[in-house]
């Protein structure tokens, strides 16, 4: 039997220190992907790269039980400014290993060795799943496409995040 497509609410945030709403490209490939997709994004917002200032929008959006899913760009690389691991990571009640591990066994094919230099990771905290992506646009589609599109898709078989959202918080 088919399952009916079940739209999640997904928070963006994209983390940077110049980019505005308007010349926000990753947080518009983002945007535009979860739609098509069927999702509502019901939160968009850009943070600068301070890890208490991604702190403090991730543990906001992680409170609303209205949110299912925050997906961040941005400040996941290698140089002094790029926190949001160290930001997230304190958050998260379980890592998704496997997350970071298949964005850049996928990314290997377009960068090459370049992927070594990606941070990208994903967790879950308070029922709420949390996915930190680097923030070129091309890093956004990548981790969409390959990954995100199917994993928020409760019609993935054989199993996909959807279906375990309801049971994070049973207990």
């Amino acid at each position: 039997m088919e399952r009916q497509f079940i739209p999640v609410n997904i928070a963006l945030l994209t983390i940077s220190d110049t980019r505005t709403i308007e010349d926000d490209t990753s947080g518009k490939v983002l945007k535009e992907r979860a739609q098509a997709s069927g999702h509502h994004v019901t939160e968009q917002t850009i943070v600068r790269d301070d890890k208490y200032a991604i702190r403090a929008q991730l543990s906001q959006w992680i409170a609303d039980d209205d949110i299912q899913t925050i997906i961040t760009t941005g400040g996941t690389g290698l140089t002094g400014r790029d926190g949001t691991p160290e930001a997230a990571e304190v958050l998260f009640d379980k890592t998704i290993v496997g997350f970071g591990e298949l964005f850049r066994q996928i990314s290997y094919d377009t960068i090459r060795t370049s992927t070594v230099q990606s941070r990208a990771i994903a967790g879950v905290a308070n029922g709420t799943f949390i996915f930190c992506l680097p923030g070129s646009s091309g890093a956004c589609k990548t981790g969409w496409d390959d990954i995100l599109k199917d994993q928020l898709d409760v019609r993935h078989r054989p199993c996909n995040f959807v279906e375990l959202m309801p049971r994070l918080l049973e207990q």
